[in-house]
């Protein structure tokens, strides 16, 4: 069974007022059920990428679909099938795990959620049971990242968009981390993740596509991968060794 596009950049360009060109036309697609990787550097145009997404910028040209909705035209209704998470979770340091994840849940709209009910959350990112109870401001930022990632599962929305989110995480928590995207993509969740961290992208994404100076540079599946080696691929887009 063919899986429903659901989140969709057809040509999406933002061009600043000072001229500086931050995305160039760049259009790909996310499956239900498929983790997507935008791999680059520092200036890539992957943060502005999903900035657009999200509604926090309006793009010069193209569009950015959520579930066929265009975040432009209509963000309140776009942004109630997506859930973010930033490489810098913004939770309250004085609230527990479990008051910070009723509070954005409150926000959202569940308001009859019991307490057992945000626990299996917790649990699910891999939160130690211990800390469902304790303030954040003790947290590490491992911690603070599996409270926010159970923020956006607890939204339940077919779609979830990371910026970074394994940035300044040490490898097993990264490992943790990348391993419950693992079990949303088992549960047809479309998945689009930013990083820099090539190891990271192979080891997790479907697809991946590779980004520079603004412009999409290639899309490989991970069957094209297979035999390639994906850093020695980077490099080769990024230098100019391989036309785009």
């Amino acid at each position: 069974m063919e899986e429903s596009v659901f989140i969709e950049a057809k040509g999406l360009t933002k061009v600043y007022e000072d001229g500086l060109c931050a995305l160039d036309h760049v259009s790909f697609s996310v499956k239900s059920g498929e983790v997507f990787c935008l791999l680059g550097g520092n200036g890539a145009g992957k943060t502005t990428t999903i900035n657009l997404f999200l509604g926090f910028l309006p793009p010069t040209e193209g569009s950015a679909t959520i579930n066929g909705i265009d975040m432009h035209r209509d963000p309140l209704e776009a942004k109630k099938h997506v859930a973010y998470l930033s490489d810098v979770v913004m939770l309250y340091p004085n609230f527990t795990a479990r008051q910070n994840l009723d509070f954005f849940a409150r926000l959202g709209g569940k308001r009859n959620l019991a307490k057992e009910e945000y626990y299996s959350v917790l649990r699910q990112v891999g939160l130690q049971e211990k800390a469902f109870e304790q303030r954040l401001k003790g947290f590490s930022k491992g911690m603070r990242q599996k409270v926010g990632l159970a923020i956006a599962i607890i939204k339940d929305a077919p779609a979830i968009i990371l910026d970074e989110p394994t940035s300044g995480l040490d490898p097993k928590a990264a490992n943790e981390f990348l391993n419950t995207l693992l079990q949303l993509r088992s549960q047809r969740r479309a998945i689009l993740m930013s990083t820099h961290d090539i190891f990271r992208a192979k080891e997790v994404a479907d697809t991946v596509g590779i980004m520079n100076e603004g412009k999409m540079l290639t899309i490989k599946s991970r069957k094209e991968l297979e035999h390639e080696d994906l850093e020695e691929l980077y490099l080769n887009y990024i230098h100019g060794k391989v036309a785009a």
